[in-house]
């Protein structure tokens, strides 16, 4: 284990004072004087660079969100996201940069003097690298790397591997979609950088679901990677054609919520096809953080929380409508702030995903590291609409709860809830309309009526109308071989 992963284990007191430190010298030294966004925030609100001193200091600083972004790409198109990437020139070097911070340049390479400088920081901070927000809900939106992103992305991803426990006789598929998507490109620097066998075969996209089957039993991995939905695909369709797969007892799952009941789903699958002692481990990422974070191995049914790099970001839970700081443990929105980075940076970053739980900082009683832990009970605020189902007032309701539900159920193989207007009329009430495919025959009308009781009573709601379809049907409407994450929810209501 290198240093740098070593810092995942020392004490929590010792890796709080890391991070003010961290902290403080990246908005004076990098943030402030580089970043032109976050150069005009602090100037608009009076905030003195150096006055951000520890992690409790940030609450000066307002937040931003997706919404910033697409602010600032409607305000000038042509210039996209650029303001939030650190740009020095000479001007704000001088005025900004530590002499230290030069005299590296000229004693680091075969080149003397200025030229050396020069090609120094271009290193560090030019863009060579992007990945982009998946467009689900809005615009697509890039984030660049620059070499140095690139390494952390390295370490990061070696973490991760660690953190898993790929070990180098190990080997592994990765079947993330091939795109500038982080899920991806962290898989496959990740495995650069641990030392690693990892195949990425660029998913249902580039080789369809017959070829991600046709590697799997070439390499013969441990480790299976990739979105669940696409995994989950891939394992039912070697059940269906009665495959070996003794040798894949580690299912390693991102770019999607992964609750108790679909780990219990995957596992019965690896049973049935000769596999022993599995374990399904989720990841959590987002394209803002240029980062993604997984949980030690545990049992099914326990959740370690997903294990953060405290040397590099800081994490906090707010209150999603005040803007408050929870304490340890308490439910609220995830908050996200780059305290290393170069090329797009964020700080205080609300990413619209609502936790449960909240973080906690002992040490994780499962594998020993001493970093602050995000509860894995992660849901997208976005899922929580607004319906209309009578003509007096509408209700808020968390579609996350009936995913999970969905999720849970083991008669259920694939499903899509959409949501639309009765008769397709603006001004009618909306309706939920699931689709679903079962993996056995069952009393439709029976499972019919005990899903909608137990949505009604999880959710105060309940489903207009059960279709039931084929699996054939059901991958069509879920774009499972083509689309970065399978679309689950569908709102198909007429703008008015």
């Amino acid at each position: 284990m290198t240093r740098a992963d070593n810092i995942l284990f020392r004490p929590w007191g010792e890796l709080r004072q890391l991070q003010n430190r961290t902290l403080h010298s990246f908005i004076t030294r990098r943030l402030y004087p580089f970043s032109p966004y976050y150069r005009r925030l602090f100037d608009k609100n009076k905030i003195r660079p150096d006055s951000i001193k520890t992690v409790k200091d940030l609450n000066r600083i307002p937040f931003s969100s997706k919404k910033t972004f697409l602010d600032v790409m409607d305000e000038d198109p042509a210039k996209g996201t650029l303001d939030f990437c650190l740009q020095p020139n000479e001007e704000l070097i001088k005025k900004f940069l530590p002499k230290t911070e030069l005299i590296k340049f000229l004693i680091s390479g075969m080149v003397k003097g200025k030229e050396n400088v020069k090609s120094g920081l271009e290193k560090e901070y030019r863009p060579i690298f992007l990945t982009a927000t998946a467009g689900t809900t809005n615009k697509p939106i890039s984030f660049l790397y620059t070499s140095y992103d690139i390494e952390n992305l390295k370490l990061y991803g070696r973490r991760l591997i660690n953190i898993i426990g790929i070990r180098k006789e190990k080997i592994a598929v990765n079947v993330f979609p091939y795109a500038p998507h982080l899920a991806f490109w962290q898989t496959v620097f990740g495995g650069i950088a641990a030392n690693v066998f990892i195949l990425s075969t660029g998913g249902g996209k580039t080789l369809g679901t017959e070829g991600n089957i046709r590697s799997i039993l070439k390499v013969k991995p441990q480790f299976l990677i990739g979105v669940p939905s696409y995994a989950y695909h891939i394992l039912k369709m070697c059940r269906e054609q009665n495959t070996d797969l003794s040798f894949l007892n580690r299912v390693i799952l991102g770019a999607g919520r992964v609750p108790t009941g679909f780990k219990l789903k995957i596992c019965k699958l690896l049973n049935e096809m000769g596999a022993s002692d599995v374990r399904v481990m989720g990841t959590y990422g987002f394209t803002e953080a240029r980062s993604a974070w997984a949980e030690c191995s545990t049992s099914l049914d326990v959740s370690s929380g997903y294990h953060t790099y405290p040397d590099k970001e800081v994490f906090e839970v707010v209150d999603p409508e005040t803007g408050e700081v929870k304490g340890e443990g308490e439910d609220g929105e995830i908050v996200y702030s780059c305290i290393d980075g170069r090329g797009s940076c964020v700080i205080r970053y609300r990413t619209g995903d609502l936790v449960k739980g909240g973080i906690t900082y002992s040490p994780c009683p499962h594998c020993g590291r001493t970093v602050p832990r995000i509860s894995s009970d992660i849901v997208r605020a976005s899922n929580i609409k607004s319906i209309q189902l009578s003509k007096i007032k509408g209700s808020l309701v968390n579609l996350n709860d009936l995913e999970h539900i969905l999720d849970d159920r083991e008669e259920i193989d694939e499903w899509q809830i959409e949501i639309i207007k009765k008769d397709n009329d603006p001004y009618e009430v909306d309706e939920l309309v699931l689709y679903v495919s079962l993996l056995r025959d069952v009393d439709k009308e029976e499972f019919s009526r005990r899903l909608n009781d137990d949505t009604l009573s999880a959710t105060d709601i309940s489903f207009n109308k059960i279709n039931f379809v084929s699996r054939q049907d059901i991958q069509h409407r879920i774009e499972i071989e083509s689309s970065v994450k399978a679309k689950k929810i569908i709102d198909k209501r007429p703008a008015v």
